[in-house]
Parts: structure tokens; C-alpha cells; sequence
């Protein structure tokens, strides 16, 4: 039996934005009401009006189709080969932006990247959202070194290898999405960030290029046996460090120095940084200097301490890296705002760290009834996946969700049965369906339905 959606709406808390400051909190309230100009035309796509007015417009004509244009009759401008190219002028709103609720301290800074107003599944390397512990670089690559060595053994032929040295060896090219482990965070604490750049916007698609950490390994002459875990070390000022598995080092691991096409952008690790499809971005190590090969865990600061789950019990679960199957609906999403009742496309990204995206289902009523998306490909592996589905508004109150389904049959989860396993003082990993609320003057909010 049918519920009124009114019901579920009862059920939808209104997430208290309790992480901002009076002056930030003012500031988040007029970003609901005016981000994106009140206009879906700066988010994912343009959203059309309705039949009634496109045929209106047919009728009485408009300036820019009765008369020509002055980029139809005039001469353009030269051809733009000199320097590095930029985007149009009038795509400048669209731009990484750091979040008003989190705490810049020093350079341990973050930037979200615009999920609402991307297509397809790859970020520009000029929208990749960033997570810096100590500040970026950027390095002399002819001056930079990758060490290769391990204790008792477990590597015969320990090695340093230069840039030239790495980009002489076969590479391989994949596309694989990056997330940060506390990416949607603050959702486990009712916090209803405004749009779905702050909400999902620390993760990130795109091509890498490198030599397989697996090849490298092989070269130094790894002993299988002994061999347990490799530690990767960056050259930033946190000098961070982290433990991969043995089965993931000799599986897809990368270490790259191409992204999209060029070499990495110094905020993204130049001239080297390793790539672990599937793994919280921790691991992913900018600025690679060193692998050290061993037969345990290496429990470094940022592994004992730091990137740890809080579970309900007291205890702290660690190496959890693993980002597992999540969803988001980027258009219609928080902050955006529907024109006109009418036809809208609802678009949306998926991901898991366990393999492909099999099915991505929407709601358009708080998670009463489901239907099946469109997967747009490439459909691949640890990377992220588009999804649409058409939807009608009727200008009434509407909640949107998207769920997705893995290859292992994994089923992203609602937030409380995400709770309900892992308490509400986590930080990562937070995984659950995020459902955006459509009231009647077409204003999108966040919300969290249970």
C-alpha cells in the first residue's frame, strides 16, 4: 500500500548546519537561495522549460535567431596555440572551492571539486579536488628519486630510479576515481552541507598514466614468500606514509607521473605519485620517493592515528581503505534550483573500490518506489560511472536519491543502517544515500531521510 509522500517528508531531518559560525552559517543560507544563480544552466547541464514556453518562444521569435549574431559576421580572434589553453569566460563560476564549514589549518587544506557542473566521468585536471597535509610542491623532476629497497631479503636488487629512468619502462594508461576517505564526513553528524561540491566533491576521475608498481618490483627482484606489505613514502613535509598490501601492490598499483593526458599537476603529486585503484586517497602518495618492501604492517602516524574509524563499541578500526560502493545525484542537487515544472534529465555519478557499477536505481520519493537508471559508458573498473534517468516534475514536493549496486553484489546503504553498524563519530568512509529535497518553488536542499 502507497504511502503520501508527506509521510516521508516527516521523516526527513532538516540536518542542523551546527559546524558553522553565525557569519559562515549566514553565508551557507544565502548560497542555498543564490548558488548557481537560481539557475540548473550553471550545474551539470542546462535544464530546458517547459513545452508550453519553447513553443512560445517558436512563435514570437527571438533576437538571437531572427538576427545574426556578431560572431556570425565578423572575423574571430587568432588561433589560441600560444601558452596553455583555459576554459571560456563564461564557465568562470565553475572552479574548485574550499568549504566554509571545515578548518583551513596552515596547509593542510582541502578543495572540492564541481561535481554539478561536470559531464561524463572525467574531472579536468584543473577541477581535481585537492587534500594537502603539509602544502604542495613542485618539484625538479631531474632532480627527483623513487627508491626501491626491503629488509632481509625480500628485494635482491634494490634500486633508485630517476624520472628518465621510470618513463623508458613500459607504461600503462587507466582510468581510475580517487576518493578521500572522509569524503561526505560531515553527514555522519547531521550536518547538511549546501551543495553536493561540499557534500561529495573530494573525489575525483581521471586517466593515469606510469610504469605498474608490479613491473618495478619484479625489476628489484621481490621475494614472493617473504614479501607481505610495501610502504610508500612521499617527499612533502608530512612525509607521508602508507602500507599497501602486497596483492594490491603486484595487482593495478601505479607509479604515475601522467594524468589526463599530461604530466601530473603539481597539486596532484608531481613529478610521481603512486596509484591505488579503490583505496582512500591516503594512499595514494603524492610526490613518491620511496617503497620499502616488508613482512608487516608499518602502523605509521598516519595509519595508527590518523584515517581510523570509530566504532560504536570504543574500539578503532584500522586499515580500512577500501572505499566501497557509492551513489550521488550532481543534477538536480543541493543549492540548485528547478525553473519550471516540466521534463528534467537527473544525472549522477557512481563508484566502487570493489569493481564495476552493475545498477544504479532512483527515487524521486524518498526511497518508496525505484527505478533503474541509464548507465552511460565506459562502464569500468574502480572508476566512476554516469548515470540518467528521465523524470517529470509535477511542481510538487519531492525527494531524489540514487542507489547504487556493485559487482559483488554489495547494495549502497541508508544512513541509518549505516549507523546502525558503525555508531555516528566516524569520519571515513561514509557511503550512504544522499537524498536531496525538491520543494514546490523548485529550490533544492539537502536532507537526510531514515
Amino acid at each position: 500500500m502507497s504511502r503520501d509522500l508527506s509521510e516521508v517528508i516527516g521523516r526527513v531531518l532538516p540536518a542542523p548546519e551546527n559546524h558553522l559560525s553565525p557569519e559562515l552559517l549566514e553565508q551557507a543560507r544565502k548560497a542555498r537561495r543564490s548558488f548557481m544563480g537560481k539557475a540548473l544552466a550553471m550545474g551539470a547541464g542546462a535544464m530546458t522549460a517547459t513545452a508550453t514556453a519553447t513553443r512560445a518562444l517558436a512563435a514570437e521569435g527571438e533576437d538571437v535567431i531572427l538576427n545574426l549574431p556578431e560572431h556570425t559576421t565578423g572575423l574571430g580572434q587568432p588561433v589560441a596555440a600560444l601558452g596553455y589553453g583555459q576554459p571560456s569566460k563564461w564557465e568562470a563560476n565553475l572552479q574548485r572551492r574550499e568549504s566554509p564549514g571545515l578548518t583551513r589549518v596552515s596547509q593542510a587544506s582541502v578543495s572540492f571539486t564541481p561535481l554539478q557542473g561536470l559531464f561524463g566521468i572525467i574531472t579536468p585536471s584543473g577541477l581535481h579536488f585537492e587534500r594537502h597535509h603539509q602544502g604542495w610542491w613542485d618539484i625538479d623532476p631531474s632532480k627527483h628519486r623513487l627508491m626501491i629497497h626491503g629488509d632481509d631479503g625480500m628485494i635482491k636488487r634494490p634500486r633508485v630510479f630517476t624520472m628518465d629512468d621510470l618513463m623508458r619502462l613500459p607504461s600503462v594508461s587507466r582510468i581510475h576515481f580517487i576518493e578521500c576517505g572522509a569524503n561526505s564526513a560531515p553527514e555522519w553528524g547531521n550536518v547538511a552541507l549546501p551543495s553536493v561540491q561540499y557534500t561529495h566533491g573530494m573525489v575525483s576521475c581521471s586517466e593515469f598514466t606510469g610504469v605498474l608498481l608490479s613491473t618495478l618490483l619484479e625489476m628489484c627482484g621481490i621475494d614472493r614468500k617473504k614479501a607481505k606489505y610495501v610502504l610508500a613514502e612521499g617527499a612533502d613535509g608530512s612525509s607521508m606514509t602508507r602500507t599497501v598490501s602486497i596483492e594490491q601492490a603486484m595487482d593495478d598499483c601505479i607509479v604515475a607521473w601522467g594524468m589526463n593526458g599530461e604530466m601530473l599537476r603539481p597539486e596532484n603529486g608531481y613529478p610521481l605519485r603512486l596509484v591505488v585503484p579503490g583505496v582512500q586517497g591516503v594512499s595514494w602518495v603524492k610526490y613518491l620517493r620511496r617503497i620499502e618492501v616488508g613482512d608487516m604492517k608499518w602502523a605509521t602516524k598516519d595509519e595508527a592515528i590518523h584515517y581510523i574509524d570509530h566504532m560504536p563499541d570504543g574500539t578503532h578500526r584500522q586499515y580500512t581503505g577500501i572505499q566501497e560502493c557509492k551513489s550521488v545525484i550532481t543534477t538536480p542537487s543541493g543549492s540548485q534550483t528547478l525553473l519550471d515544472r516540466g521534463y528534467y534529465n537527473v544525472t549522477g555519478l557512481a563508484w566502487s573500490g570493489r569493481g564495476t557499477i552493475k545498477r544504479v536505481d532512483v527515487s524521486v520519493d524518498g526511497g518508496r518506489n525505484w527505478r533503474t537508471a541509464r548507465l552511460e559508458g565506459p562502464i569500468l573498473p574502480k572508476a566512476l560511472t554516469r548515470f540518467n534517468i528521465d523524470w517529470v516534475w509535477d511542481g510538487k514536493p519531492a525527494i531524489l536519491q540514487s542507489r547504487a549496486i556493485d559487482s559483488t553484489g554489495y547494495v549502497q546503504p541508508k544512513i541509518n543502517q549505516l549507523r546502525a553498524v558503525r555508531g555516528t563519530r566516524s569520519i571515513y568512509h561514509q557511503n550512504a544515500i544522499q537524498s536531496w529535497l525538491v520543494s514546490e518553488n523548485g529550490e533544492v536542499s539537502n536532507v537526510q531521510v531514515y
